[in-house]
């Protein structure tokens, strides 16, 4: 969950739950990049389409993994069929009409107008008290724009919001070092969400996203923003963790299984913070989910993780 203080605010393989792990069993995977409508998601070789199940392991993963509940917290679906759940997002053409945008933090925002349809969906729904995201795909333009604390002020008058971002999907650019996006790392929110269309076809080809915890006031890319703790032991924003090879995803059925597998390959980034009792998964809005099947996920706990090798860390 987003907060407003989020906004200011050598490689050794190490032991964990699961063992140490110089190496890993699993092929890397091929094919496709994951793609919306004719767009691409980024390129296949961008970090988000990465296969890391044969990265090493970083030196501090279990000091980063422990900060990060490890030792009590398990996974969980921040999505299902009930209509609150889930990011929703908008496919636009390149016609849509442009509106003005206003932002609370304009000086680390993408200024608009941006194509957002009047009724723009709204995480949680349009009387949401919660961090309100919107999510738009210019299908025609490949851009994503995504908006973090999204309220619709009138006819003539656009949006107003906390902060707001335009991704180019064709070739995956970072944000600039130190800007936040509607994510208090910078990273997107939709190029990590767990989408039904995926899920469903057998095999998810990128990594996901995931809140836990409070991350340091650091990053790594492809992050470009800090989190809130001075614990020394925090993870920098951008953390990739992944599910180690030896965690039995047979026992699993269904879409579960597929979503395991992806965080075999794929694994997860940490994009925002949270002060929930779990980890939480990010996925789409989508009233075909099928809860019992997710439920599963409640199972894997966080200590089924290791912190793949990071890239150099930007301080505060």
């Amino acid at each position: 969950m987003r907060t407003i203080t989020a906004l200011f605010a050598l490689c050794a393989a190490c032991s964990g739950s699961f063992g140490e792990r110089p190496g890993t069993s699993l092929e890397p995977s091929s094919g496709p990049a994951p793609s919306i409508g004719a767009c691409p998601v980024f390129p296949a070789g961008n970090d988000w389409n990465r296969d890391i199940s044969g990265d090493p392991i970083d030196a501090r993963s279990s000091a980063y993994m422990a900060h990060m509940g490890a030792g009590s917290l398990k996974l969980h679906a921040n999505f299902g069929s009930n209509p609150t759940y889930g990011m929703p997002y908008a496919v636009v053409s390149g016609t849509q009409p442009r509106l003005p945008m206003q932002f609370l933090y304009s000086s680390q925002s993408d200024p608009g107008p941006y194509p957002f349809p009047e009724d723009v969906p709204i995480q949680a729904g349009q009387d949401s008290t919660g961090d309100r995201h919107a999510v738009v795909i210019d299908k025609d333009n490949c851009l994503l724009y995504e908006t973090w604390d999204t309220h619709w002020l009138g006819p003539g008058q656009g949006y107003r919001a906390g902060a707001g971002a335009v991704f180019d999907l064709r070739t995956g650019a970072l944000r600039p070092d130190g800007w936040t996006s509607a994510t208090a790392s910078g990273l997107p929110e939709f190029a990590g969400l767990v989408r039904y269309e995926e899920a469903t076809s057998g095999e998810i080809r990128h990594a996901l996203a995931f809140t836990a915890g409070m991350a340091a006031r650091a990053w790594v890319h492809p992050g470009t923003h800090y989190g809130n703790s001075l614990d020394s032991n925090a993870p920098p924003m951008a953390t990739r963790v992944r599910l180690d090879a030896s965690f039995d995803v047979t026992r699993y059925t269904g879409l579960t299984r597929t979503i395991l597998v992806a965080l075999q390959h794929y694994g997860m980034f940490l994009i925002d913070e949270s002060t929930t009792a779990f980890v939480g998964v990010s996925g789409t809005k989508d009233s075909r989910w099928p809860d019992p099947d997710l439920e599963q996920l409640k199972t894997v706990p966080m200590s089924a993780f290791q912190v793949v090798q990071l890239p150099a860390i930007h301080q505060k």
